[in-house]
């Protein structure tokens, strides 16, 4: 009876308190708990970092974090491994985090050295390359305030999120850290959210700014259904016409971007996209699409038209609770068409520092991968295995596949399908073994082992890597 009531206390406080005071979870997430809730109309989970949220089925009493706490730990990232020869990351730093009241703080700093390696490079903020070497220093953190169950706000130099997959195609945490501030409000079945990015280019000789406001919109119809709802407007604060600096138009929280990007006689760069989510118990399927350009008629008549620029993504998760631990799966496919978030520049391009927002393959691609994740208590393994069919450019003609291309240098107007250019497929499987070493500060110690084959050249590179990193952001390797 005692279990009972406790469930009950807990579930009357977690459907009244949209947003509780329970500070931002991490990004970094190997066993996605929370991504798959129990049914439940109130609760959002496709943005991420997440607001942390109550455990409703959780009888233990620390699930209540205190209202006021500071923590800080020593962050770490050594890690090296052999490609054509030995390559290497090191990082130190520490991780910090501290809640009073409605109030709470997170900051992960790092600094270090490391090889100019795919592998082994990072995408930090601030980043320079000496000969085969480089120097990084990486700072993500925010500040959030929740003043009452409806709203939270943000503001911080970190990444975001969006979405159920393995990749986002409206935004993902795969690119370089920016300054941002984040509105969300959480009422009936709905939470609205208002992002604003400042971002940046290097053009020669000098660091350029550029901006973006985004909305998302997350509506759970029901129990089991979820819709999203994205846009985005990527404009730079100086063109041919003006320097506005960052437009007050855009600041507007509400306002749908396209009509107000032709109000201002402007070329910014507007994305849309639409989610659909279904749970299924401890299962999902999701799916995303995205929308750069689009012409009725072309589709109609001329679908290989260059400005048919568009993707998509299907995808299968779920867990199970077998007694030998947790299991986790996932099956996903992406698709996206030429030209897809590239522009007429670096400053219009949906991209920050050198690397597009969204899916880390850009444009012009077939990609279908899983995954596997199995976890007993401090031990974890992980499999998983990509294909992809990447088109990239040749002969000093952009093809589709690299954004910062612009896209006034196509070859044809016409005739233009994923692959095209210079066609390349890829596979690559990674086996991890990983094992945690100190939970409160997500320190863990890891061995990776990569099999990457290229079909076109027959080539096939065995990488294996070793190391000891805080799991504070993700680091992708595996695309």
């Amino acid at each position: 009876m005692t279990k009972l009531i406790h469930i009950a206390i807990i579930w009357i406080i977690g459907t009244v308190s949209l947003y509780g005071q329970y500070g931002i979870s991490h990004l970094y997430e190997e066993l996605p708990q929370d991504s798959i809730p129990k049914s439940a109309v109130d609760l959002h989970t496709a943005l991420k970092p997440a607001i942390r949220q109550p455990n409703f089925l959780s009888l233990k009493r620390e699930v209540q974090p205190k209202n006021n706490y500071f923590f800080i730990a020593p962050a770490v990232d050594v890690n090296g491994g052999y490609t054509s020869q030995m390559n290497y990351r090191t990082g130190l730093g520490v991780n910090l985090q501290a809640q009073a009241g409605k109030w709470f703080f997170k900051v992960g700093a790092m600094g270090g050295a490391g090889s100019v390696d795919s592998l082994f490079n990072t995408r930090s903020y601030y980043y320079e390359a000496k000969g085969n070497e480089y120097y990084y220093a990486d700072v993500r953190g925010r500040i959030s305030y929740t003043p009452n169950e409806i709203f939270n706000f943000q503001v911080g130099l970190d990444n975001q999120f969006i979405g159920e997959g393995s990749r986002s195609l409206f935004l993902s945490d795969y690119g370089v850290p920016h300054p941002f501030a984040q509105i969300r409000t959480a009422f009936w079945r709905l939470e609205y959210t208002v992002l604003y990015q400042f971002m940046r280019e290097y053009v020669p000789g000098a660091w350029k700014s550029k901006y973006a406001t985004s909305h998302h919109i997350s509506l759970n119809a029901t129990k089991w259904l979820n819709i999203g709802i994205f846009e985005t407007v990527l404009f730079q604060p100086k063109d041919t016409l003006l320097n506005r600096g960052y437009d007050v138009e855009y600041l507007n929280p509400v306002i749908f971007f396209r009509p107000q990007e032709y109000s201002l006689g402007s070329s910014d760069n507007v994305l849309i996209g639409v989610s659909l989510d279904i749970k299924l118990g401890n299962h999902m399927f999701y799916s995303q699409g995205i929308l750069d350009e689009f012409n009725l008629r072309e589709i109609k008549n001329n679908p290989s038209w260059w400005a048919n620029k568009y993707g998509a993504q299907l995808g299968v998760k779920g867990r199970f609770h077998p007694v030998f631990g947790s299991l986790f799966y996932r099956v996903e496919y992406n698709m996206m068409r030429p030209y897809m978030y590239s522009h007429v520049n670096e400053m219009q391009t949906y991209g920050n520092q050198g690397h597009v927002l969204a899916h880390p393959l850009g444009g012009n691609f077939h990609e279908i991968l899983a995954e596997l994740k199995w976890q007993k208590r401090k031990y974890l393994v992980k499999f998983f295995t990509t294909y992809r069919l990447k088109g990239e450019d040749k002969d000093g003609f952009s093809y589709g596949g690299d954004i910062y291309q612009p896209y006034t240098l196509r070859p044809a107007d016409y005739g233009n399908r994923i692959g095209q250019g210079l066609g390349r497929n890829t596979s690559r499987t990674i086996l991890t073994f990983d094992y945690e070493v100190w939970k409160p500060a997500k320190i863990h110690v890891f061995i990776e082992n990569h099999l990457i084959i290229q079909a076109n050249t027959k080539q096939i590179s065995y990488i294996p890597v070793i190391g000891v990193r805080s799991q504070l952001w993700n680091d992708y390797r595996n695309y």
